[in-house]
């Protein structure tokens, strides 16, 4: 049983039902703050909640001087850049649009993969398979209330588009490069400098209030904001860094981010209920899961 729930299957959609739950968050915090200064307080408070649980700290820490310029490049490509990116492009686009961009990042993770890993070259079913998952987001997107054009479009898919290179290059980079470091560590310390990067990088951009005398429901946000950050992120770290695990592969499990994030809505928030363009994108994208994990156990036997 402690196999099968350690299993990279069920940690991978572990972690993507915790990010398919930040939304309602997302949207309280940034009522009482500007977008960047919240990512970068929580993304530091996610930092900060992993580092009692690694071992040996003051150690790791003396250990990691070595590795500062990995550890660095990995906070500002997972952290910095890609969150910075991700609130500035969701800002210029309607939601809809927004979440088909965001649900693109398999397909760019497969040609980073391609392009700079040896061991993940696509073929013409995965790729069939990425683009089956891309239409069943497409179909839930599309099906959303909120789908309407603007002159502010090309911006925001531009930088959406920047931020699922700039994401799944780091998924790279976690994937060939960091065998010898501990994912707690890796996501604790990229954690803590991404966040305190963005902070700093909010000043000029945003000119936030630093006054935090704020009602409750902002800190139980931002609380549960942090928590899913650190839990989400050690495991993901620590599945690109599993001897086996392509990144390619991995991340198609992003996929069913929306189908979670569709169910918890239906759930909790009042008026909203199961539709049939919703249910048949789900469906699209199950298929399309169904054949990468097919092709995988092709591959190994």
């Amino acid at each position: 049983m402690k196999k099968f729930l350690l299993s990279t299957t069920v940690l991978a959609i572990f972690a993507c039902l915790l990010w398919a739950t930040p939304f309602t968050a997302i949207k309280i915090g940034l009522r009482y703050s500007t977008p960047l200064q919240f990512a970068g307080v929580r993304f530091c408070l996610s930092g900060l909640i992993i580092l009692p649980f690694i071992k040996d700290l003051k150690f790791k820490i003396l250990e990691s001087k070595s590795r500062w310029r990995f550890i660095l490049w990995v906070a500002l490509l997972q952290t910095t850049f890609l969150y910075g990116l991700f609130y500035t492009g969701i800002s210029y686009l309607p939601g809809a649009l927004g979440a088909m961009l965001i649900g693109a990042q398999p397909l760019f993770a497969a040609i980073m993969a391609h392009i700079m890993l040896k061991n993940d070259k696509m073929s013409w079913q995965k790729i069939l398979a990425i683009l089956l998952g891309m239409t069943g987001v497409c179909i839930i997107s599309l099906g959303r209330a909120d789908f309407v054009l603007s002159t502010t479009i090309p911006l925001g898919v531009g930088i959406l588009i920047l931020n699922n290179i700039v994401g799944s290059t780091g998924n790279v980079i976690v994937s060939r490069d960091a065998k010898d470091m501990p994912p707690r560590v890796l996501a604790s310390f990229s954690m803590i400098i991404g966040g305190a990067a963005l902070m700093l990088i909010s000043i000029p951009m945003e000119n936030p209030s630093w006054d935090f005398r704020l009602p409750s429901e902002y800190w139980f946000s931002l609380a549960w904001l942090a928590m899913v950050s650190a839990f989400a992120i050690t495991i993901w770290f620590g599945l690109l860094q599993r001897p086996g695990v392509k990144v390619s592969n991995l991340n198609t499990w992003k996929f069913i981010i929306p189908i979670f994030g569709a169910f918890l809505s239906w759930m909790i928030l009042p008026g909203e209920n199961p539709d049939a363009i919703s249910i048949i994108g789900m469906i699209v994208i199950a298929f399309s899961l169904l054949l990468v994990n097919y092709l995988n156990r092709r591959t190994v036997k």
